[in-house]
């Protein structure tokens, strides 16, 4: 191994006060504030690390986006692919021969020159059961790590139970691979950090807890690294700031007539081809599509009222930002400190669609945080979720219809630019010789492929 970088999720510049390991590895090579993307979330930024370009470049807007062409949201996609520029292990591959590890980042699958990847998917079944999944190449690399570490804990990596189990099981991968195939390039993503981040707030003693929990876990990585004399780098993609406010977009454009509903037997289905306006709610960015141009100025005018909404930028306005690409929405919002946009539409809880408290992150049409807890209006919600595991574990059809549709209980949130370092992004390299005062999103890349023409040199 040449070169480790880790993503540590919702790692800040405060936090490491609470994380000694992580503090040692910026005094001895340099830690620096991050200057992130917009939207300053998962798939955007590391599309941004991969390739060195703005959203408006690599097309990845969001965690998500809207697609004309099928009318349909679809968030969480894996395919490569999707994300137009070079990638870093492209590059490092050709001018360097870098063989490259890719575990659990973001535009994991198909992607060219990297050798051995591992992300999640979930298998299912024909008769509604849902099981922990994972996809790899080669395509015996999960079963071959599952068969050493025990079975990916999947619902310890999204939902109610996500923490540090998760991070446990990709850092232990990350250690059995580097064992293996000694890649050169080892990217490796931990995620546990970000949910107590947003379940509690960012300051709360339990996240406080999760900093120190996620310090014992790169102590393991950058332990190996260190053995192999390879460089070290561990950044995160955004920070995190104390979430106050849910804003319903969709909500005032239904009340308004703008949006379109389906009435179906399992509730009202966003019916995106036949809105006028609609929004896809990602966290502090909410792209806004408007289906008509003579209906721009009255939305734009519209949103711009709603109390939470900082600002709603038209097309010329997004190039400021660097989001000015085909795939945004005619309009952008952007949410006000402490607000944050939720992707919920219906009027009448009656009528919200099924799979609105289940964890279902690929048939809501936006990111729900509530996923990470538990309805606290189940009276004995243990017991609700054992019934919903005994049907389960029976062969049965079953809803986990545990989460809240009140997302009120979300404290931590992130997207928007901070002018406060401290509670952005950080990131952390062993080599003093490139410190520099910032980093940009869009320069890591450079970095990343200065560090490994040097161990190729020797």
């Amino acid at each position: 191994m040449k070169l480790l970088v880790v993503i540590a999720v919702g790692l800040r510049p405060k936090d490491l006060a609470h994380a000694p390991v992580l503090r040692g590895l910026g005094a001895h090579g340099f830690t620096a504030p991050l200057d992130t993307v917009f939207p300053a979330v998962t798939c955007t930024v590391q599309a941004s690390f991969l390739t060195g370009l703005l959203p408006s470049g690599h097309g990845a807007v969001g965690n998500g986006w809207y697609f004309r062409e099928l009318a349909q949201v679809m968030l969480w996609r894996q395919q490569n692919q999707l994300v137009r520029g070079e990638k870093l292990y492209e590059t490092a591959a050709q001018r360097f021969g870098t063989r490259t590890a890719k575990l659990f980042w973001w535009w994991n699958m198909y992607a060219p020159h990297v050798a051995w990847s591992v992300t999640p998917r979930p298998e299912y079944h024909a008769n509604g059961l849902k099981r922990p999944g994972l996809y790899s190449e080669p395509p015996d690399l999960h079963a071959s790590l599952q068969q050493e570490l025990g079975p990916f804990p999947l619902f310890d990596f999204w939902g109610p139970k996500a923490g540090i189990k998760s991070t446990e099981w990709i850092v232990s991968a990350a250690l059995a691979t580097v064992r293996r195939h000694d890649p050169d390039l080892m990217l490796v993503y931990l995620p546990h950090l970000d949910y107590d981040h947003q379940r509690f707030g960012p300051d709360d003693p339990r996240s406080v807890l999760a900093v120190r929990d996620l310090d014992a876990q790169c102590l393991r990585l950058i332990e190996t690294a260190r053995e192999k004399k390879a460089h070290v780098v561990v950044l995160s993609e955004y920070g995190i700031e104390n979430a106050t406010t849910p804003v319903f977009l969709n909500r005032v454009l239904h009340e308004k007539g703008l949006l379109r509903v389906q009435e179906t037997s399992h509730g009202q289905l966003l019916d995106c081809g036949a809105c006028r306006a609609f929004v896809v709610a990602d966290h502090q960015c909410a792209h806004v599509h408007v289906r008509d141009a003579a209906d721009l100025e009255p939305v734009r005018a519209l949103l711009a009222k709603v109390p939470g909404v900082a600002r709603v930028l038209d097309r010329t306005q997004q190039k400021e930002l660097g989001i000015d690409h085909d795939r945004s929405g005619e309009l952008v919002c952007i949410a006000e400190p402490g607000c944050w946009f939720a992707y919920h539409y219906w009027l009448d809880e009656a009528r919200r669609p099924d799979f609105a408290p289940t964890v279902d992150i690929h048939r809501k049409p936006g990111y729900d945080p509530a996923e990470l807890f538990v309805d606290p209006k189940i009276t004995f919600p243990k017991l609700r979720i054992a019934k919903n595991l005994a049907k389960k574990m029976l062969g049965f059809r079953y809803l986990m219809d545990v989460i809240p549709t009140d997302p009120s209980m979300v404290r931590g949130t992130h997207g928007r630019i901070y002018t406060d370092d401290s509670a952005g992004p950080v990131f952390l390299c062993s080599d003093r010789t490139l410190a520099r005062d910032r980093v940009a999103a869009t320069g890591v890349k450079d970095l990343c492929l200065q560090m490994l023409a040097r161990a190729s040199r020797g």
